[in-house]
């Protein structure tokens, strides 16, 4: 059954459930919308279910900066209060305030 919403929202800090990377969602999918290939290149065991939101980060860990795509049963919010130092967040964000990244451009 697809969900009819997402849990996170653009500009939000999330962290990965199990691994060590967190990011600022930049872009949501109401459903899994990537490669067959990449799904079948998880793990069959660690294979998350398609049919929820899945969301694109500007993601950074200790060693690196990426984007990374995400589905909603593998983010939680991050509540550290700190700003992610991902090079490309100022083409999209604002100046990190109160634990968010406001967006730059109005959606349509």
């Amino acid at each position: 059954m697809l969900k009819s919403h997402a849990k996170y929202h653009l500009g939000q800090v999330v962290r990965h459930r199990k691994h060590p990377f967190r990011g600022v969602i930049f872009d949501v999918d109401p459903a899994f919308s990537n490669t067959e290939e990449w799904y079948q290149s998880i793990p069959e065991e660690a294979r998350p279910a398609k049919d929820q939101p899945f969301y694109h980060l500007l993601a950074e860990n200790d060693q690196s900066y990426y984007v990374a795509y995400v589905s909603e049963q593998n983010l939680v919010e991050d509540m550290s209060g700190e700003p992610v130092d991902h090079p490309d967040l100022y083409d999209l964000f604002g100046d990190f305030e109160d634990g968010h990244y406001p967006l730059h451009f109005q959606l349509n």
